[in-house]
């Protein structure tokens, strides 16, 4: 499956803009999973990020172990875009199972860089050709045999740098950064790069337009994975306890922790935390609602299928009340699926998680930045609210490289909530573990260990009265449900507020997630190309509050964007404003890629022509 595929058009309206070869194309890399290609591609992206120059990159991997085919995007953008696009220009076709359906997908004026070892031949004159001799790149270096493969790699690194115009300088700091500066493993490297750049400056003569010049888009920013922001910003949140079971793609998260942990939380030599890979997720999330019972800022990170086994446990911690954290790093299903594959198909089960009549708190990041400040966040309202809170990232914002500002360090002291002191307990003895006493639906409670003879309760997932006594009468129920009720609608007006730019069309976007790079750029064509303005709200949180609801009444049409099959936030979108319902119209499509603006504009457009 080629991601080089031509973008898609209208035959009455140009919806796309017209390409320029210098900080505007993209390339995509077309290897073998587990052949060491991603220190080749992380080295090109770091470098054109180094020279200024706005990047993206989007890897499109298989779920096995290695073999089977893997393509890399890398799309550079002077006007700033980081959403995927359907077209690439210039391709590196180092993978014989896939070379010639590569070729086949590059559009007439593309580039070709391909392994002169594989058994092909070039059978297009519309695109550009460059063979690149590999072993005898390597074997000419006289670079010992078993580390051959390891570096063959490299030489399309050093040749599309001597082509492409990026500074030399910026490939070596990229490929120190990406190797750990380990000295040894750097020179080996860059000494096949410096080699094949040399071979292309002597054998290849450039015949193509498409160059990286240096610019300042990139000034004052950085380089992140989601998952990497997601783990600081939970250790700079207070966390204490991360229980976790690998699982595509939500592993990073747990690993991102144990890097900088030691550092982040080290007391005169001593760790503040614990980080425990469970044996599976309900030992996980089981371990999460223990430590937050005991006080404890406990979270865990998983994906779909993990979320489905912590079903019962989120449930139990929505009605006893017990405070836990869950990062989703949502990926393709149902069932397995396609697990290295992007989707936002647990939206509607997060939000409803558990039997019953359960709604939870959702956080919906769309950005490293923000999974940074949702880690700090997402505790807080957990605490405040005493119940799970998910916070549904995804595959591609938190498995791939994004451009951030650095991350600003967040000053607030940390919300425990509600929680009575032995000193308070002394004032308020008979107090109710799940008694309304402010109005706000939120009860008080009392850790382990406090030091008052009237801290004690039980905490129960059973039927009880608001004193945490077992009972099964029917007001007992209806009262302690109308509560929950009550804090779920005050909660409406604590979580994150949406993001919303509205300069005054009549037709409305709602999304969340990173559909946003996607929107962002379909705007700006729908606008420029077609003449089609939009106003845009950008969802932060469930539950939903009032913000959304004027949002929908003001606006004739809203179109739902999102990576779901079934249209998942478009139904809590009609559930939430039933009287706008009809306004709402769904543009859901999920086929695993990210979403890209070539596809949001043509469907946009196609449903506003066709009124």
């Amino acid at each position: 499956m080629s991601t080089a595929a031509a973008d898609t058009a209208t035959d009455s309206v140009r919806l796309e803009p017209e390409r320029k070869p210098v900080n505007d194309f993209a390339i995509v890399v077309a290897t073998a999973n587990g052949s060491g290609s991603q220190t080749a591609n992380l080295t090109i992206i770091r470098s054109i990020f180094k020279m200024g120059v706005p990047v993206s990159g989007k890897n499109l991997f298989p779920s096995n172990i290695s073999g089977l085919p893997t393509w890399y995007t890398i799309r550079a953008s002077a006007d700033g875009y980081t959403a995927r696009r359907e077209g690439t220009e210039i391709l590196v076709a180092f993978n014989p199972a896939t070379i010639v359906a590569d070729v086949a997908a590059l559009p007439a004026g593309g580039v070709c860089y391909y392994n002169a070892d594989l058994s092909y031949e070039p059978n297009r004159n519309d695109i550009t050709f460059y063979p690149i001799p590999v072993k005898d790149l390597t074997a000419d270096l006289g670079i010992d045999k078993k580390f051959h493969d390891r570096v063959a790699n490299m030489t399309y690194v050093g040749v599309i740098a001597q082509h492409l115009g990026i500074e030399f300088g910026t490939i070596h700091a990229a490929l120190s950064d990406n190797l750990g500066g380990k000295q040894r493993a750097v020179d080996l490297n860059y000494q096949v790069i410096e080699a094949s750049a040399a071979y292309a400056e002597s054998n290849l003569p450039k015949k193509d337009g498409f160059a990286i010049e240096r610019m300042s888009g990139t000034d004052g920013l950085m380089l992140i994975d989601g998952n990497t922001a997601a783990g600081i910003g939970a250790l700079m949140g207070g966390v204490t306890v991360m229980a976790w079971y690998p699982i595509t793609p939500a592993t990073g998260l747990a690993d991102a922790m144990t890097e900088f942990a030691p550092a982040l939380r080290d007391e005169d030599g001593k760790p503040t935390y614990a980080i425990v890979q469970a044996e599976d997720e309900l030992a996980a999330i089981g371990t999460v609602l223990g430590a937050g019972w005991a006080g404890a800022r406990a979270m865990t990170s998983t994906s779909g299928p993990g979320i489905s086994l912590m079903s019962e446990f989120v449930s139990f911690g929505y009605y006893a009340e017990v405070p836990g954290v869950i990062w989703d790093v949502m990926r393709m299903g149902p069932s397995t699926g396609l697990p290295t594959r992007v989707s936002q198909g647990d939206v509607l089960k997060a939000y409803y998680l558990g039997h019953g009549d359960v709604r939870n708190i959702c956080l919906l990041p769309a950005t490293p930045a923000e999974c940074f400040e949702f880690g700090q966040t997402a505790f807080d309202l957990a605490e405040r609210f005493q119940q799970p809170v998910l916070v549904l990232s995804d595959l591609d914002l938190g498995m791939n490289l994004w451009m951030s500002a650095p991350f600003a360090y967040q000053d607030r002291p940390l919300d425990r909530g509600k929680v009575l002191t032995a000193e308070q307990l002394t004032e308020n003895a008979d107090w109710g573990r799940y008694r309304d006493v402010d109005g706000d639906g939120i009860a008080y409670r009392t850790l382990p260990g406090t030091d008052h003879p009237a801290a004690g309760y039980f905490t129960r997932g059973t039927g009880h009265n608001e004193n945490a006594g077992y009972s099964e009468k029917p007001e007992d129920w209806l009262k302690n449900m109308d509560r929950l009720t009550r804090k779920h609608d005050t909660a409406r007006t604590a979580v994150p507020a949406p993001a919303i730019d509205a300069p005054g069309s009549k037709v409305g976007i709602i999304a969340f997630g990173t559909t946003d790079p996607a929107i962002g750029e379909a705007r700006d064509l729908l606008r420029d190309q077609a003449g089609i303005a939009t106003d845009y709200l950008r969802l932060r949180a469930l539950p939903m509050g009032d913000a959304v609801s004027r949002f929908v009444a003001d606006h004739d049409r809203v179109y739902v964007v999102e990576m779901t099959t079934d249209g998942q936030l478009h139904q809590l979108l009609q559930l939430h404003s039933p009287e706008h319902a009809t306004r709402l119209i769904s543009v859901a499509y999920a086929d695993g890629l990210p979403l890209t603006a070539a596809y949001l504009t043509k469907r946009i457009h196609d449903l506003e022509t066709a009124r």
